[in-house]
């Protein structure tokens, strides 16, 4: 009996493995008696006929001849497949992945005894149901299981089963069992990567002699995965990739700085001698090395490299700045990569191109499964606002955290488990074998090509000293100290291994190792001595400490209403949901007097004037396409269709994209990964909008390591908005407060501006400043605290004439006070939604001359000047009052207070109005709420 066609897979490619088994015996069961067995595929075996090697190994080759009529022995055919099926799956755990070999090897799934079966009943089963289109070498049934051992039990190991798409599965599988991995490298390709790993394993030696008990966190016991980085590199940009980004912790960075980034041996030396090292920068200028004022430590440093693999093929590499918090920097270097991937001079979505640029992200293997940023990386991984083409991310795996043994770690059995929930493949490599790692390096860098995916490499290896160089490790890891100090280097065994085969001599080793340390030698001789007073005033540079220059962000009254007038302008037949489109639709009145223009109004005017100035804008959140108050809607939906619609992509004459996504449920990913897009696209105004302002909470080591300090460190500049919903409303503790006082305890040198904006038209013209200022060295981030009540509020609304012609002023006053200047005895400073609670308990309000209020619409840089200025009208002024909503120890107080002091005139009291201090933000109870706020308004607006 045969199939109808050869060329089709027929029903059984769904079947695999044990399955497959299955449906064997119940085709000889239908030979026997068609009748007894199930209808369905009595049906299917009467069309299709028998399973072929077609689903036997899953991969498309040509049908060889149907069961029966060979001679075979079915149970020993299935027994077999299945043993086949399990050393694809269960492999790795018989395979020899571990240089100390202190790991116990399970063979248990993968030898002939579990299965009833010899090597004779395996030479009588044809290769075709093992390994259909196997290499020639492979004659028979125990040909087929020998080699899949061989190639699944070495010094590469694979774990793929969790991976559902069958394309994916039988692309591995075919590049696996093909044996096309491993390349027969040359004599010369062979020395080259001795000299590399002489190169490593030299420069760490150097440094352990010449610069004693200093931390480096050397590379060594992983020195492969200097080799490992540079196939990957050398090969993806012979395959189209012209921007490659790298994160990495501590650990053999600076290796990594030096030999794949090329950044000059003499300035890590003299990071070391602490001697001057920016006059060492190469004038050519090929290593992009940056500086902050502030400066950081050697082995927290980043650096970028152009580099050329031919004469066509160039690349630019760059090793993100990453503090200690190890796993952070994975969704930076994420958002660079999808900045550098994007086309962003055209109207709507910009477009993406993600083989031109990749990211690697190098993980240590406690953090990996340690730290939920990096799950939080993985996840978005495939979502479409946050989709890079696939990282290859490398655990440098030294089977050990700070002290911390494995099994104290983490719950699985390899650091690389988080990946398996995101169906990501992953290889194990014996970080003793260069060739190997060689191998990993271009499969990888082929199905993340191919499929557009996440890939791990799992380098196992260990680490030759303590947690750091300083650090005994035999006090806590005695037993696995023992070994490390008996096993050779990579270098060594390699070496050993080239000699072996006649590839080298051992002159030609010795020689290498004297070339390394001699070329060590000389760079460090340029070296300049070490700086015994060096200057310890390290301030901003002047284009930070001045300001923003002045910036005109009005927009001329008839543009803003024709642009007004096209965001209201839907495609004929596009039908939004009904009650949201009338009220859309009475924007249109505004410019011509009827209503005032509210928060959300205002922001997508904000982004259409941006947009129409060439600026690209990038804006993702948890809810940021309608809003978490249902306030924005820049993304439209036809409530028949479905069919989305975003007015901003609907602008004219306009060369700039606008990009909006909803975000996953995820803060500090990511915010990194806005971060990243943003430093590697200073052109875009990017903005990061939470859900609620208290869910910043858990970003909070980007703010603290990124977004605040990463100027002063490194010299790296962002001009991130980061928008965070504020304001009291009885909503409880965790729906109130974005955490004001944080940003402002984190405010110095100028490092970003904090903004309470009690208006939509301040908020329309800081949002335009900042856009103004993105390309320029005055750039830096932007905190606001947006609000909830407010959005619809008539008393923060404005009219269009104040979008048009007015400015973004630091200090407002509240309008009708202050009017008669002698009788003004107590000015009260507030900011955001408590000064437009005070403004609407005004109206009640009789004789009210005796008091002025001042919105401090920025409260970082602090506008001392500005309120000296007013404060200067009232000669008759008795006290200073900081009003605000949140506990005393929260809020703007505690920085407010010293400035007010500053500037109080002499005599004048400073004092507080607002809650008492407490440890919760807010009250849980709305009626409680309600009291509270009652009786700080009535403090301060009563004498």
């Amino acid at each position: 009996m045969k199939r109808q066609s050869t060329n089709q897979a027929g029903p059984w490619e769904s079947f695999y493995g044990p399955n497959l088994g299955y449906i064997m015996e119940v085709y000889e069961l239908y030979l026997e008696n068609p009748e007894e067995i199930d209808p369905e595929l009595k049906e299917l075996f009467e069309q299709w006929g028998p399973p072929t090697a077609v689903e036997a190994g899953a991969v498309q080759t040509s049908p060889v001849t149907d069961l029966p009529g060979g001679n075979y022995d079915l149970g020993k055919v299935v027994a077999a497949v299945n043993l086949a099926d399990n050393i694809r799956t269960y492999g790795h755990l018989a395979a020899d992945i571990y240089p100390l070999n202190d790991r116990d090897k399970d063979s248990r799934r993968i030898d002939l005894e579990e299965y009833n079966l010899t090597e004779e009943d395996l030479k009588k089963v044809p290769v075709e149901f093992i390994i259909p289109g196997a290499p020639a070498h492979v004659r028979n049934g125990l040909d087929a299981i020998t080699h899949l051992k061989k190639v699944y039990t070495s010094k590469l190991a694979y774990e793929f089963a969790h991976v559902h798409e069958m394309e994916e599965k039988n692309w591995l599988k075919e590049k696996i069992e093909s044996g096309s991995i491993l390349s027969d490298y040359s004599k010369e390709r062979k020395q080259a990567l001795l000299k590399r790993l002489s190169e490593v394993e030299g420069f760490e030696k150097y440094i352990h002699r010449t610069f004693v008990g200093q931390k480096r966190f050397s590379i060594e016991g992983l020195d492969n995965m200097v080799p490992l980085l540079d196939e990957l590199v050398r090969y993806s940009v012979e395959h189209g990739a012209r921007t490659i980004n790298i994160g990495m912790a501590h650990r053999g960075r600076l290796n990594v700085l030096a030999h794949v980034i090329g950044k000059p041996y003499e300035m890590i030396f003299a990071e070391f001698q602490h001697a001057p090292s920016k006059d060492l920068i190469p004038s050519e200028g090929s290593i992009g090395i940056t500086y902050g004022w502030t400066g950081d430590v050697k082995y927290h440093l980043g650096a970028d490299r152009n580099i050329g693999i031919n004469d066509t093929a160039r690349a630019r590499v760059t090793l993100a700045n990453n503090p200690s918090h190890l796993e952070v920097v994975s969704p930076i270097v994420a958002g660079y990569t999808r900045a550098a991937q994007e086309e962003r001079e055209q109207r709507g979505y910009p477009e993406q191109n993600n083989e031109t640029s990749y990211a690697i992200m190098i993980h240590g293997d406690a953090a990996f499964p340690g730290e939920g940023v990096v799950a939080e990386t993985f996840n978005m991984g495939g979502l479409r606002g946050f989709n890079t083409g696939g990282s290859i991310h490398l655990i440098a795996n030294n089977m050990i955290g700070f002290t911390t043994e494995s099994y104290d770690s983490r719950s699985t059995k390899y650091a690389s488990d988080t990946a398996k929930g995101f169906e990501v493949p992953i290889v194990h490599v014996n970080g003793d074998d260069p060739e190997a790692c060689l191998a990993a390096a271009v499969l990888a860098y082929e199905y993340r090509n191919k499929f557009n995916k996440d890939f791990v490499i799992d380098l196992i290896g260990y680490r030759r000293f303590g947690h750091n160089e300083m650090d005994e490790p035999m006090v806590t890891n005695p037993v696995m100290y023992n070994k490390i100090h008996n096993h050779p280097t990579p270098r060594k065994i390699y070496e050993d291994r080239l000699i072996s085969e006649g590839v080298i001599s051992q002159d030609d080793a010795s020689k290498m190792e004297k070339d390394v340390e001699d070329t060590l030698k000389a760079a460090y001789e340029k070296v300049p001595t070490k700086d015994e007073n060096p200057d310890i005033i390290m301030n901003p540079p002047e284009d930070v400490t001045n300001g923003f220059p002045a910036i005109d962000t009005s927009v001329d009254f008839d543009q803003l209403h024709a642009l007004n007038d096209e965001l209201l302008e839907w495609p004929e037949g596009f039908s939004p949901f009904k009650k949201l489109e009338k009220i859309l639709q009475r924007r249109g009145g505004v410019f011509v007097g009827k209503g005032k223009i509210d928060w959300a109004h205002a922001e997508t005017l904000a982004f259409a004037t941006i947009l129409k100035e060439g600026t690209p804008i990038r804006l993702t959140g948890q809810d940021s396409e309608r809003g978490t108050f249902a306030q924005r809607h820049l993304v439209l939906h036809d409530h028949k269709t479905g069919e989305e619609l975003i007015p901003l992509h609907q602008l004219k004459d306009t060369n700039a994209s606008f990009a909006v996504f909803n975000s996953p449920l995820t803060e500090t990913a990511v915010v990194g990964y806005e971060y990243g897009y943003n430093v590697f696209a200073p052109e875009t105004l990017v903005l990061w909008e939470a859900q609620f302002g208290d869910f910043a909470n858990t970003a909070q080591v980007m703010f603290d390591q990124f977004i605040s300090a990463g100027r002063a460190k490194w010299g790296q500049k962002s001009g991130l908005v980061m928008l965070l919903p504020h304001g009291y409303e009885g909503q409880g503790p965790e729906h109130s407060s974005a955490r004001l006082e944080r940003f402002l305890q984190m405010a110095g040198e100028f490092n970003w501006t904090v903004a309470n904006c009690s208006t939509a038209g301040q908020y329309f013209h800081i949002l335009r400043r900042q856009a103004a200022i993105l390309q320029k060295e005055e750039v830096r981030p932007l905190v606001i605290m947006t609000p909830k009540s407010l959005l619809r509020n008539q008393f923060a609304a404005v009219t269009a004439e104040e979008l048009a012609n007015g400015q973004f002023r630091s200090v407002l006053e509240q309008p009708g006070l202050g009017k008669e200047a002698d009788m003004v005895e107590r000015v009260v400073l507030t900011s955001g939604k408590m000064a437009i609670d005070l403004e609407e308990n005004l109206k009640d309000k009789e004789g009210m001359d005796w008091v002025h209020i001042l919105r401090v619409e920025e409260l970082y840089p602090f506008p001392k000047t500005d309120i000296i200025e007013i404060l200067k009208k009232y000669p008759n002024l008795k006290e200073l009052v900081w009003v605000q909503e949140e506990p005393k120890n929260m809020g703007g107080w505690t920085f407010a207070e010293p400035r007010m002091r500053d500037i109080a005139p002499e005599g004048v009291e400073v004092r507080y109005a607002g809650r008492r201090r407490r440890s919760s933000p807010a009250e849980g109870e709305p009626t409680v709420h309600k009291k509270e706020q009652s009786r700080i308004i009535n403090e301060a607006l009563t004498r």
